[in-house]
């Protein structure tokens, strides 16, 4: 079992950045693949970004892409998103999440544990 707690959101003006922090529970950490989505009220649970058990492979949805980087610390069981050049579409709960395999997908599905979401609100 994984637990993971998000933090990190808040508010920004548009231009502004944010890092957002996902700390897992459990010594397999670096075992998992792990996945940002986020949810803007009204609308579907979208991917963001996703990186391999190693760090070694990363992708973005094209939405994201040039402005927001994920990368783990598997010493420290942590996988941020650093958010730059936010926009107020960007504003959403986002979502950190575990796979039980060591690599990642941008389908929801493919991942086993979730965190609470932590909220992320840009203003124009």
């Amino acid at each position: 079992q994984v637990q993971l707690v998000e933090s990190g959101g808040g508010s920004v003006q548009a231009g502004g950045s944010l890092r957002l922090s996902c700390a897992a529970s459990g010594r397999t950490f670096s075992s998992h693949g792990m996945g940002w989505f986020r949810q803007a009220p009204g609308k579907e649970r979208d991917f963001v970004a996703a990186i391999w058990w190693s760090g070694g492979s990363t992708f973005y949805a094209d939405s994201v892409k040039g402005r927001f980087t994920i990368s783990r610390d598997n010493a420290k069981n942590t996988v941020y998103l650093q958010m730059n050049s936010l926009k107020p579409e960007d504003t959403a709960v986002y979502y950190c999440a575990a796979s039980r395999g060591g690599y990642s997908s941008s389908a929801d599905t493919y991942y086993n544990y979730w965190g609470q979401g932590t909220q992320v609100t840009v203003s124009s």
